[in-house]
């Protein structure tokens, strides 16, 4: 690095979406109302899940993680970036960035894991619905959530120590409203190369497999769906997996175009979209994709809510 000075900086300014305080204050409450929403809808789905015991199935196991995920997932994004658009202070430590970013990199590939092994039960349903209890016992169940949790250690155990080793000259300046990869990569003095190849590997491969995973399922699910002679054999057996497969293409979509593509592509503007979408908006929209198309969620909850209303009416 020849005589370059090369710092250690202590904290970051995140420099958020924008400047505007008239924007920030339409952000702040369309933001948390988004937020309440999500943890609403996820908190509710959890309890329904547990608490019903016609949704005690493998494929409700792995919505009642998927619910704890994007509630993780918003948790560890959302609450900051409410703070600092109220607030004209926009630092955040060192440690507290780095914090930020393990568990954003733990909970994403986490559930991108699950994803898989969701489809890979559907697929179970559908193509082998007699040998389905057995294939999906209890035990194998289990396995499949747990080894979803130990990748995205895995996965966050290389990423992060890696980019933590990075020295940042001049500017602690994040252009972004959390503390993300790419824009972490873009303050560095260093040479990122090495570092960038050794996390698209190791991220790249828990997506690919992933994704590989889910389409292999899928496209074994379609073929056995155009198999069955009934037209409604058929839309009953699309709906089992119609919510799922909504699901897994706006996760994954948003993923690729973000991540997966070259460091010269990164657009500031359109990458901010894209997490505004992923962090915030797509923890919301998965109770509302899989409870307004699933009969047995919306019967579930239909009963909570006669449940309510009979008690209300007992006082």
């Amino acid at each position: 690095m020849g005589r370059r000075n090369i710092t250690q900086v202590s904290d970051f300014i995140l420099m958020g979406l924008t400047d505007s305080e008239e924007i920030r204050l339409v952000l702040f409450t369309l933001f948390l109302l988004i937020y309440l929403m999500t943890v609403l809808g996820n908190v509710g789905m959890i309890l329904i899940i547990c608490l019903d015991p016609q949704l005690q199935s493998p494929m409700y196991f792995f919505l009642s993680h998927l619910s704890f995920l994007d509630l993780s997932y918003s948790s560890v994004i959302t609450p900051k970036t409410l703070a600092n658009l109220l607030t004209s202070s926009k630092y955040v430590s060192y440690l507290n960035c780095f914090t930020q970013l393990y568990f954003f990199v733990f909970l994403g590939a986490t559930e991108c894991v699950l994803l898989s092994s969701t489809a890979y039960d559907r697929y179970a349903a559908i193509c082998s619905p007699l040998r389905y209890p057995v294939v999906m016992s209890t035990r194998r169940c289990c396995s499949l959530v747990f080894g979803s949790y130990l990748i995205g250690f895995i996965d966050t155990s290389v990423s992060v120590p890696c980019m933590s080793r990075l020295h940042f000259c001049n500017s602690n300046e994040i252009y972004h409203f959390y503390c993300d990869g790419r824009a972490i990569f873009s303050l560095s003095c260093t040479d990122t190369r090495g570092i960038e190849i050794i996390i698209f590997i190791s991220a790249g491969s828990t997506l690919l497999v992933s994704l590989i995973t889910t389409s292999v399922s899928y496209s074994s699910i379609l073929s056995t769906i155009l198999k069955i002679t009934s037209t409604s054999g058929k839309q009953k057996a699309f709906s089992t997996c119609a919510s799922h497969l909504l699901a897994v293409t706006i996760f994954y979509g948003t993923m690729i175009f973000t991540y997966l593509k070259p460091s010269k592509s990164y657009s500031l503007g359109k990458d901010q979209v894209a997490s505004v979408f992923y962090t915030i908006v797509i923890p919301m929209l998965n109770p509302l994709i899989y409870s307004l198309r699933n009969k047995e969620v919306k019967s579930a909850l239909s009963k909570v809510v006669q449940k309510r209303k009979d008690s209300k009416q007992l006082k």
